[in-house]
């Protein structure tokens, strides 16, 4: 299909789905649109990558699209939160440029004329303008500033971002950090990455390759973290995004296969395998991503510009003759105002940080417990206990507060949303069984071993969008013509170890693309 007649098409499959209030089978859109059901299968797939919306499966096995029924598009945002974000961006510039005039101008003007007060007070006699110009020609090195910058960062890129001390603790010796940085993430918090869509993307589609091409939603989960309906919506999206192909299980399991990242022109495709869930925590957010060295150098130099600016009607002006309106909003209005701001901005923000690391918390021990689950689900098949997952989850997070009742909300959590059979034990506690997980694996497995995507060209893919309704669903029902002996399929291979955790941050994604970037091999 042309780009022209798919953009034509998709306008007609869209008015349809308003019509069907965003939810519909193939067979809906054809019956309300005229189109033909290939046209209409290309469209609704389209369709998953550029809006919000997923697949289910209907009662009869035939696949349902779901979308929002205001049919947002991916990605969109409200104008009133764009507005927001760039008038909070703008005012965060001016802000910078602010503190780069105030705090090292407003120093070593504060430096100067302290040192031209002195020199007055023991020559009362002499000329104390001499003296201030004198403090003005040793006291105000702007130019040596700006040379000691480029002296202790030779390498560094203006605009170059700051993801805090434990980033840059992997830099070479060479790549120093300026000290401006230091002093903008110690108000506003260490800059943080701006991932795209590709560098998210990228150790999913590891996930893919590594599992022969063939993933079901309680894969993403495992790898990710995900809640079902987000993993289930982030399905959707990979399945437009990557030519992917879904089916439906005699047992009603969707499966996602995507024969086209298994193609390629240097033979079979391998992949490692990308770290589960469990294996990518969250490290708290730090306030400043400074040291507590270079937090004390910044509230230093703001505290004696505060402590100048309040003293110098005191000090500095009767001693060096300044005087009038224009002086005292100059040298005490203005630079008590900025010190109170300069202050007052972290002090605000740990609100902010303290609710995102409560947030970062909660996901650890849902990634940890799922390690626990995805285990026992896969191997012993045995139930797992609320006091089996308690000491599970604090034996790994030593350094986080953990409460039984964290691990319990998890926990029930987990169960709503996989479908866990719960019983009581018989000591009366609750025990949970998650079959869902086994059965999604085992559909998985089941089409990972019928389509040997690794081994194929795509002449023999097997999934094709030129088929008819009546021909794809007899291929897609083929597939689970003969599934696997529970007993037979070593699901646990796809569980790495649970005895350890680990953690990743949002700037490992991005360094790949910032290394290439400073080697000019691609666009900055």
């Amino acid at each position: 299909m042309s780009t022209i007649a798919l953009a034509e098409h998709q306008a007609d499959i869209l008015a349809s789905l308003r019509r069907l209030k965003g939810r519909g089978t193939v067979g809906d859109v054809v019956s309300d649109s005229g189109l033909p059901g290939d046209d209409v299968r290309t469209g609704l797939k389209a369709l998953l990558e550029s809006h919000r919306g997923h697949l289910n499966v209907s009662d009869s096995g035939e696949l349902l699209y779901q979308f929002d029924e205001q049919l947002i598009q991916r990605g969109s945002e409200p104008f009133l939160a764009r507005a927001k974000r760039a008038a909070a961006d703008i005012l965060t510039k001016g802000f910078k440029a602010w503190i780069v005039i105030m705090l090292v101008v407003y120093f070593v003007v504060f430096v100067a004329l302290i040192i031209a007060a002195l020199f007055a007070n023991q020559q009362r006699g002499g000329n104390r303008g001499g003296g201030l110009g004198r403090g003005r020609r040793h006291g105000f090195p702007g130019g040596n500033f700006f040379l000691w910058y480029y002296i202790w960062t030779p390498r560094w890129q203006l605009g170059r971002p700051y993801y805090g001390q434990r980033w840059e603790r992997t830099l070479d010796k060479e790549d120093k950090v300026p000290f401006y940085k230091k002093v903008f993430a110690f108000v506003f918090g260490p800059d943080r990455p701006k991932l795209t869509r590709k560098q998210i993307d990228r150790s999913t589609i590891r996930l893919i390759r590594a599992r022969s091409g063939v993933i079901t939603t309680a894969e993403l989960v495992e790898h990710t973290g995900l809640h079902v309906l987000e993993a289930e919506e982030e399905m959707g999206r990979l399945l437009g995004a990557y030519d992917g192909e879904a089916a439906v299980s005699p047992k009603g399991e969707l499966v996602y296969a995507f024969p086209q990242l298994m193609i390629s022109a240097h033979g079979p495709v391998t992949a490692r395998e990308p770290n589960p869930a469990w294996l990518r925590l969250e490290h708290p957010l730090e306030l400043t991503g400074n040291t507590a060295g270079e937090n004390a150098v910044v509230v230093g130099m703001n505290g004696f510009t505060l402590i100048a600016a309040l003293t110098s009607p005191w000090f500095i002006f009767p001693r060096l003759g300044i005087s009038g309106p224009a002086a005292f909003l100059g040298l005490v209005i203005v630079p008590v105002v900025f010190s109170v701001l300069f202050y007052s901005l972290p002090l605000l923000r740990m609100f902010g940080v303290k609710l995102e690391n409560r947030r970062r918390e909660e996901r650890n021990v849902r990634r940890t417990l799922l390690g626990l689950v995805y285990s026992r689900t896969l191997g012993s098949a045995g139930a797992i206990g609320t006091a089996e997952a308690y000491e599970h989850v604090t034996a790994r997070l030593k350094e986080q507060e953990v409460s039984t009742q964290d691990v319990e909300n998890a926990l029930h959590t987990l169960a709503s949303e996989l479908d866990a059979d719960v019983e009581t034990g018989e000591s009366g506690a609750l025990q949970f069984r998650f079959p869902a997980i086994q059965e999604q694996f085992e559909a998985s497995e089941t089409v990972r071993n019928k389509l040997r995507l690794e081994k194929r060209t795509l002449g023999e893919i097997v999934f094709s969008t030129g088929d008819s309704a009546l021909e794809a669903s007899e291929r897609e029902m083929a597939l689970f013509d003969r599934e696997l002996d529970s007993g037979g399929a070593d699901l646990k291979r796809y569980v790495p170890s649970v005895d350890r955790i680990g953690f990743e941050d949002d700037y490992d994604l991005v360094a790949f693309d910032e290394e290439l970037k400073s080697q000019g091999l691609i666009e900055a």
